[in-house]
């Protein structure tokens, strides 16, 4: 017999409509041993079935849901939900064999997207780098990792679980090969780029693949400007305006290995003479090219991740406006600004008002050239607007 977990009357649940996440505050009951991480059985108030899921009670998040069925949650059960998030990318892609074989970077499964909640895996160049980030889908990695080598046929398996929010979990931070080792700095193509992975000790599992689409668009507006790349990683952004015929491009982030990763790929593309790089922080080097009156043609924000909670929002949108007030006074009249926020707390809502509100004090005019998001193989579900977190908009700057 399952654990049950029974639901308090007259609360708004919105695992109902479809939301993958239970609270504790949503709880009424817990009926029947159990450890963290094991299958519970998911009951209304009036005792009918709602779903399946995992339990950890050390989580702000008490139940992730993994089933709406009453199913057999086990071996077969992970083998098939990772079969078909590989099936999915191969419709996205059109990808015909191994993903093992694909010279480019995919995220193959995305959590909730994926309906295995807590579980991302990334492929970059047939080399997978993954994490299980919640107990009850770490209890299965060995599952999943032979499914994994059953219907992606990597070249390589690399654990990247040192990410903090494991600790929320319980469970010890961890990293390294899973099987043969092999070199952590992977050479990919993005969209005809070349660009360096380090899966090893890059951020998350390596690189950024939800903008590869919005990397690639950016290139013909860019064509024959001064490019600013801020908050630049490892080049991703600088080097396809590079392709896209920009006449230059200074690469700025806090990270000298991050540099040093973009310095690299600039020079296996060809781009040496095009690129400059420094590195400091972000406000500060806006502000001081502010006082000095440098200007780019165009001006690319990629920052990290500013609002941890719904507690946090509220500071972050003041980061992300003194952020963009900064780039929107250093772009030309005229000039480009691209901008983005991966805060799943924030919303896109939000974050637009923010940036009407960042252009009201620079006294400047925003055309929107594009608004756009995550690429698809980062999946939204409906319902469950956590999963649409990246928030990507291009404009042109007028100052007239």
């Amino acid at each position: 017999m399952r654990p049950v977990v029974r639901l308090l009357p007259r609360v708004t649940h919105r695992v109902f409509s479809g939301h993958p996440w239970i609270f504790s505050s949503e709880i009424g009951a817990v009926e029947g041993a159990f450890s963290p991480g094991d299958i519970v059985e998911v009951r209304d108030p009036k005792g009918r079935f709602v779903c399946l899921g995992y339990i950890n009670p050390e989580s702000t998040i008490t139940v992730r849901v993994l089933s709406r069925e009453d199913r057999d949650i086990d071996e077969g059960f992970f083998k098939e939900r990772v079969r078909r998030a590989v099936e999915y990318r191969h419709l996205l892609f059109g990808v015909k064999g191994s993903f093992g074989d694909e010279p480019g970077g995919y995220r193959l499964v995305f959590s909730e997207g994926d309906f295995l909640p807590g579980l991302v895996v990334d492929i970059f160049a047939g080399y997978v780098s993954f994490q299980t980030l919640t107990l009850g889908i770490d209890r299965w990695k060995e599952t999943i990792l032979d499914a994994i080598r059953e219907y992606v046929n990597p070249k390589g398996i690399y654990e990247r679980n040192d990410a903090p929010v494991r600790a929320l979990e319980g469970m010890p931070l961890r990293a390294g090969y899973v099987g043969e080792p092999f070199d952590p700095l992977i050479e990919m193509d993005e969209n005809g780029v070349t660009v360096l992975v380090d899966i090893q000790r890059g951020q998350k599992t390596g690189y950024f693949l939800d903008q590869s689409d919005n990397r690639l668009v950016v290139r013909k507006y860019l064509t024959g400007k001064t490019v600013l790349d801020a908050f630049s990683y490892s080049g991703g952004f600088g080097l396809s305006a590079l392709v896209g015929g920009a006449l230059n491009v200074h690469f700025l982030d806090a990270s000298e290995a991050a540099l040093d990763l973009a310095k690299a790929a600039c020079d296996r593309n060809g781009f040496a003479e095009k690129a400059s790089f420094e590195c400091g922080n972000v406000f500060d080097v806006l502000r001081d090219y502010e006082r000095k009156g440098l200007r780019f043609g165009a001006v690319l924000l990629d920052p990290p991740a500013f609002a941890r909670s719904r507690k946090m929002v509220e500071s972050a949108l003041s980061g992300y406006k003194e952020i963009n007030l900064r780039a929107m006074k250093v772009v030309k009249d005229g000039g480009i600004l691209c901008t983005s926020s991966c805060s799943q707390h924030i919303t896109p809502q939000e974050f637009d008002s923010m940036l009407e509100d960042a252009a009201k004090d620079a006294r400047v005019t925003l055309r929107l050239i594009e608004r756009r998001g995550q690429r698809s193989d980062h999946p939204i579900l409906s319902g469950v607007p956590e999963t649409e977190y990246l928030k990507f908009r291009m404009f042109q700057v007028l100052k007239a």
